[in-house]
């Protein structure tokens, strides 16, 4: 399976988390893509990539892999959604891709419950490295 890993990735311990992310889903036997990995943080990189002003180059790196991608893994984690990884969600939603969450997080906004438009598109929210090694090592 091909996975985007749809997440925060602007300080160390998100960064830390995403990969740790990755490597499981490695483990697992799948492909992923891991924008921080891939095409950098916006911060650390020069105005301009291969001619192209940097965000619009992430931009295009990041939806050219979305439409790649079999399923998007959204990490909810986070005081609230990071607004990046909530773009990437909707559109691989919006384009049919399978869409599963990650959220270890206690912190919600209402109820237990985070924004109905976010737990509307995963099929699945997942709470635990347990539960995510069980779900991706499965035959999915």
């Amino acid at each position: 399976m091909k996975i985007y890993i749809a997440a925060p990735l602007f300080n160390q311990a998100e960064r830390d988390f995403n990969e740790h992310i990755a490597d499981v889903l490695e483990s697992c036997g799948h492909e992923t893509f891991l924008p921080q990995r891939e095409g950098g943080c916006v911060a650390d990189l020069p105005d301009v990539i291969d001619g192209v002003e940097k965000r619009k180059y992430l931009f295009k790196l990041d939806c050219d892999h979305m439409d790649w991608c079999d399923t998007v893994l959204f990490l909810f984690d986070g005081r609230v959604p990071d607004e990046g990884a909530c773009f990437e969600l909707g559109y691989c939603y919006a384009k049919g891709k399978r869409c599963i969450g990650y959220k270890t997080d206690a912190r919600s906004f209402i109820d237990g419950y985070d924004n109905v438009m976010l737990h509307g598109a995963p099929e699945i929210v997942l709470r635990s490295e347990k539960e995510l090694r069980e779900f991706f090592g499965a035959d999915q």
